[in-house]
């Protein structure tokens, strides 16, 4: 699975200027994901973001606990696939939201969690294009 430094995942998600790592790591991961995840896999995963998405304008507090949930729900879904593919995503996604839960007042965790939501979308699209079926 691609390698992304602390340093890189912090940029990711902290800096709006930094969208060519966004980039950069999102086709790398696509790539290697399309071999051994399906869309199915990825789509579960991307659809309770998108929830907590929906929910973070509404009920910030909900939003922010559910992200915290999100990641003992990742661990289950790696448990459940049992492959390579979950896992590697799981890999990837868990520094992205501990990164996101670094931040310290409300506005910032929402400009962190839009730019983890748009980091996952790229991984998604580039799955997809490699060929994730």
């Amino acid at each position: 699975m691609a390698n992304i430094s602390p340093q890189d995942m912090q940029q990711i998600v902290t800096n709006p200027e930094r969208a060519d790592l966004v980039v950069k790591y999102a086709d790398l991961l696509g790539q290697e994901l399309s071999r051994t995840l399906n869309t199915s896999q990825i789509r579960a995963l991307f659809g309770e973001v998108r929830q907590i998405e929906g929910q973070m304008t509404v009920d910030h507090t909900t939003a922010w606990r559910r992200l915290h949930l999100l990641k003992p729900k990742m661990a289950y879904r790696v448990r459940r696939a049992q492959g390579a593919g979950v896992r590697g995503l799981v890999e990837v996604l868990n520094p992205a939201v501990d990164e996101v839960l670094k931040a310290k007042d409300e506005e910032t965790q929402k400009k962190y969690f839009k730019h983890f939501v748009e980091f996952f979308e790229a991984i998604l699209a580039y799955h997809k294009y490699h060929g994730g079926n």
